[in-house]
């Protein structure tokens, strides 16, 4: 009887919890979407009807990789039918503030400078996206924070960033650029030119220059991780083309084993440099003057000066932010370098005023410095022409946590995202005019506020208190390495090169960028 009875229970118990799983399930996979798209439906709002599971990933990165298929033509910079297909589809089908579906997740689309200017400012109210844990490997540390942890960590790291410390690691941003005009100039034929792709060397001294900022080591030293971020980053991209099922990072599969072997190989060669480093320090030797040094010295003086531990970072936590520091800092610059020397490359006029601004300020010999580089406005406003044009980041996602909540107007509902499309922004004719597509760096000349007309419609990196942290280090780091480069070179796109923006987690050339340079 008793037996029967533990029998009775174990099933009634089993079929209790399959009911619970089932009814979850359905509720997460069509009952929930089906009622947060009658909401935004009821408002006005447009877009695909929901399709279970995977809404409308599957079509995105079908046409995403067909138009990978095709370059385009260099006529203008409009690229949006090759990078965002599936988006350039849906505004044309439904308007700008249509809505599509990740999973079953509906993501708003928001173009408005007054909406997006309220999502920067209403942080705790549109946190970060919690995408896939594993895909969160690859970007840990500050950009993945929130509330006071955040807040904590900017504060830290705050100090590192300040002009007067970038001033500090002007030698290592002169080392790695002078290593590569060596490179060219030692490649060069009798005639003073050659032909190449210059991304891959591009992209080898962002490398090198944030591993001495950040760790006084050269590319050499951290190639290793460099190599193991860039098959993170392939994994990654990967990831985000499925929808993530809660639990499935617990599940041994392949992909999953990688990832997390990838991530403690990383660990492991960062914990070799803060441990180096710390047994220095422990050993009476000042603090040096790069990222790490700085960030450890901040992290001391405020456990000593609050006696609590809890105030500053962990160890964990350090290796996260350091390996923010490695892919964050190369990836940033790196794009925006390339892309100005193609639009250089092509707009030769706008290349002649920038070198001609920048042989006034320091001549043929002078290395630039901060103060000097910063004072090139021909440079800047250039610079700020590419990052409107060619920003890293496309668009920039925030969630709604557990219920609905007002953005203007819209009613954005619990559980989904609103989308700030960066690329939507900076090409819009009713912001920017109708030569909005025409690389015109002389709309920056006086300035951001004058060019936005003090609206939030330039805002590559990122905008409110979450503002990228690293953007004055790759302003800089841009500048200088620019403003050397045009010393000793000039540019010229070759017959080979192919115009194919495309983008993983950032913009860059599909098929490289294939110029000639000139010796001068």
């Amino acid at each position: 009887m008793i037996k029967e009875y533990y029998t009775s229970a174990i099933i009634i118990s089993c079929i209790a919890l399959i009911l619970t799983c089932a009814w979850k399930l359905l509720n997460w996979a069509w009952l929930k979407p089906k009622k947060l798209e009658k909401k935004l439906r009821q408002q006005g709002l447009n877009g695909n009807s929901y399709k279970v599971f995977y809404g409308d990933l599957k079509e995105t990165f079908k046409m995403r990789d067909e138009a990978r298929q095709k370059p385009i033509p260099f006529t203008n910079n409009d690229y949006i039918t090759r990078v965002l297909p599936f988006l350039h589809q849906q505004v044309a089908k439904y308007g700008q503030n249509c809505f599509t579906w990740s999973g079953p997740v509906p993501v708003i689309n928001i173009t408005q400078p007054e909406l997006i200017r309220e999502v920067f400012s209403r942080m705790n109210e549109f946190p970060k996206v919690k995408k896939n844990p594993l895909a969160r490997l690859l970007v840990p540390g500050l950009v993945r924070l929130e509330g006071e942890k955040w807040a904590m960590h900017r504060k830290l790291i705050n100090p590192a960033f300040h002009m007067e410390k970038l001033k500090l690691m002007l030698p290592a941003f002169h080392t790695s650029v002078t290593e590569l005009i060596g490179k060219w100039e030692n490649s060069m034929s009798e005639t003073g030119s050659i032909e190449l792709d210059v991304w891959p060397d591009i992209t080898n001294l962002t490398a090198d220059v944030i591993s001495r900022a950040a760790f006084g080591s050269s590319f050499e030293e951290g190639r290793r991780i460099f190599e193991l971020l860039k098959e993170q980053t392939q994994m990654t991209v990967r990831l985000f083309q499925s929808i993530y099922i809660p639990g499935w990072k617990y599940v041994p599969t392949k992909n999953n084993r990688q990832m997390k072997k990838i991530n403690e190989d990383i660990q492991g060669l960062l914990i070799g440099i803060i441990n180096k480093r710390k047994k220095a320090m422990d050993g009476g030797e000042a603090a040096k003057n790069d990222l790490l040094g700085i960030l450890m010295e901040s992290n001391f003086k405020e456990t000593r000066s609050h006696g609590n531990k809890r105030l500053a970072m962990s160890f964990r936590e350090m290796i996260d932010e350091c390996k923010l520091f490695y892919f964050a800092g190369q990836e940033t610059t790196s794009v925006l370098l390339v892309w100005t020397m193609i639009l250089l490359s092509k707009h030769q006029d706008w290349q002649m005023k920038a070198r001609e601004e920048i042989l006034s300020a320091f001549g043929k010999n002078l290395l630039p410095d901060v103060d000097g580089v910063n004072h090139l406005k021909s440079v800047t406003m250039i610079l700020y022409e590419v990052l409107r044009l060619y920003p890293p980041v496309l668009s920039i996602s925030r969630r709604i946590n557990d219920q609905d909540t007002m953005l203007g107007n819209l009613c954005v509902p619990e559980s989904g995202m609103v989308s700030l499309s960066i690329y939507q922004v900076h090409h819009d004719p009713k912001l920017w005019g109708d030569d909005v597509n025409e690389f015109k760096p002389d709309r920056f000349s006086e300035g951001i506020l004058n060019a936005t007309k003090e609206n939030l419609s330039f805002f590559p990196f990122n905008g409110g208190p979450r503002i990228c942290i690293g953007q004055n280090f790759a302003l800089v780091e841009a500048k200088i390495a620019l403003a050397m480069l045009l010393q000793r070179f000039s540019f010229e796109l070759s017959p080979s090169y192919t115009h194919a923006p495309t983008t993983s987690l950032i913009l860059y050339p599909q098929y490289g960028a294939h110029l000639i340079v000139h010796r001068l």
